[in-house]
């Protein structure tokens, strides 16, 4: 089923991730490798898109982002 969402932008934790995952030191291309080892297959593009806020992120994807980037889940969103 695809995920249709109204919006300019598909989700609201992009700048956050980015930020996170730079302050760490790590590309996109090692988070997403990092996200296998929670069964989350997020392509490095698909990073880049979540970043730039052109892809939805499902809970469970939010979770091990949270987990990778050893991070509360509330720290992904802006204040």
């Amino acid at each position: 089923m695809a995920r249709v969402i109204n919006h300019v932008e598909n989700n609201i934790v992009g700048d956050r991730i980015r930020k996170i995952r730079a302050d760490r030191r790590m590309s996109q291309q090692e988070l997403s490798l990092y996200l296998e080892a929670y069964a989350i297959y997020i392509c490095r593009g698909s990073i880049s898109r979540i970043e730039n806020h052109e892809r939805t992120v499902t809970d469970f994807e939010l979770r091990a982002m949270a987990e990778v980037l050893d991070v509360s889940i509330y720290e992904l969103f802006d204040k």
